[in-house]
């Protein structure tokens, strides 16, 4: 099992990327891999273990499950705040739909 960091997760698409601890990279995860009851999702921060297995397209995320919820920003600035949860930008949006299309 490997451990990461969900970099972002869209709960309408259902889809997002974790980051890796030791190797540093990102990694497809997908709602139906996340193990929990009731509504399967993630957020930015999460600490998660996960089974890394080869895809067409790369790495994919099986066996999702959290370990830590993501830290707290309410004593953080308004700004700070914002930029975290801030969403990727469009490029960022669209090459990681391209990805996820390709990859399913």
């Amino acid at each position: 099992m490997q451990t990461g960091v969900v970099k972002w997760f869209n709960n309408a698409k259902g889809y997002g990327f974790i980051l890796t601890d030791i190797e540093n990279k990102d990694v497809f995860a997908h709602y139906s891999a996340v193990e929990m009851d009731g509504y399967r999702t993630l957020k930015a921060g999460q600490c998660v273990a996960f089974q890394a297995v080869d895809g067409p397209k790369g790495l994919h995320a099986a066996s999702i499950t959290i370990l830590a919820e993501a830290p707290d920003i309410s004593g953080e600035s308004k700004d700070a705040a914002i930029s975290s949860n801030a969403e990727p930008s469009k490029e960022a949006n669209y090459n990681a739909n391209k990805e996820a299309e390709a990859a399913i």
